[in-house]
């Protein structure tokens, strides 16, 4: 599964960790993530998300 990274302050969403702090289970998939589900640590929405390659 591909990682996304946040355009505004860089955190990458990793979807072999998920993000638990939000109840979003690990394996869970970037397109899986509710639509209002934003940045744990800025507050960005999904749209200023892009894939991000290591």
């Amino acid at each position: 599964m591909k990682k996304y990274l946040c355009t505004v302050c860089g955190y990458v969403y990793d979807p072999a960790e998920g993000d638990p702090d939000s109840d979003i289970a690990p394996g869970t998939a970037f397109e899986d993530i509710p639509e209002d589900w934003v940045c744990p640590v800025c507050g960005a929405t999904k749209e200023d998300f892009e894939e991000y390659n290591e």
